[in-house]
């Protein structure tokens, strides 16, 4: 395990195991390293696998601040340059994966591979280039107006909603309990940034291979927008796993695995 300050009185924890090229991992909304333990497993034979907990989760520091695009990708390139890490597989989930392609767009030189997991990297919510997802003015609204008047209910029917089906019920609560990890001042902060950020005019600049995954019946990540970022990347696959929900890593493990797993082989 480590601690990296990333900028003065704020740190960020650090799982990191195994031995070989390095895989980093940055989880989805709220979430924190715990959510990637069967992913560890499957790589941890052959690989150096991270897991940054993102400010604001997790083991991490949770100041009251700037939880803006550009200081969340800012942190990620802190965690690869204290750690001297090269040639690295960054893996981005959900709200993770627009930080990925925030880094890897704009601070490529530690990266071979970045993978996006049940994201369109570029946008959360839908504009006039990116027409998928909802409008995000009412949206935001309404996540802010639930996280300042029923907090503990609105991040349960959060998590159980993104699944495909009903998840197991104790699943369900180890989940809940890692979002209620995140205080409502990192939450109401990330929300503007999750449904507000633009990276669209970066996708020029993401010339790595990337490997998208989606689940088809993704309730939170629009898969129909998939094939309007595979147009636009330089080096792209698209794996869509058929009947999984935004939670592949727990809904459909074995074929998760396998993409991930195979995509990483492919850089040594």
């Amino acid at each position: 395990m480590a601690s990296v300050d990333v900028e003065p009185d704020v740190a960020l924890h650090v799982q990191d195991v195994g031995a070989g090229r390095p895989v980093v991992l940055l989880a989805g909304f709220g979430l924190n390293h715990a959510v990637w333990d069967g992913t560890v497993l499957a790589l941890g034979a052959t690989n150096r696998v991270l897991c940054i907990d993102l400010r604001g989760t997790g083991r991490s520091d949770k100041p009251i601040g700037d939880y803006g695009m550009e200081r969340l990708a800012a942190d990620v390139v802190a965690v690869l340059d204290a750690l001297d890490l090269e040639d690295v597989t960054l893996v981005g989930y959900s709200f993770g994966g627009q930080i990925a392609l925030k880094v890897a767009a704009t601070a490529p030189k530690r990266l071979a591979q970045l993978v996006l997991v049940c994201s369109n990297g570029v946008r959360a919510s839908r504009s006039d280039e990116f027409p998928f997802g909802p409008e995000p003015a009412p949206l935001q609204a309404a996540l802010v107006n639930a996280e300042r008047e029923r907090r503990v209910a609105t991040r349960r029917r959060t998590v159980v909603s993104a699944f495909a089906s009903e998840p197991d019920a104790g699943l369900l609560d180890w989940l809940v309990r890692q979002q209620l990890d995140m205080p409502s001042w990192a939450a109401v902060a990330c929300y503007d940034t999750y449904l507000n950020t633009d990276l669209v005019g970066l996708l020029p600049r993401v010339t790595l291979p990337v490997l998208q995954i989606i689940g088809t019946e993704d309730p939170v990540t629009v898969a129909e927008g998939a094939p309007w970022l595979q147009e636009r990347l330089a080096d792209a696959r698209l794996v869509a796993i058929e009947g999984c929900g935004h939670y592949p890593m727990f809904e459909a493990r074995a074929e998760f695995d396998e993409a991930l797993m195979g995509f990483v082989a492919e850089a040594g």
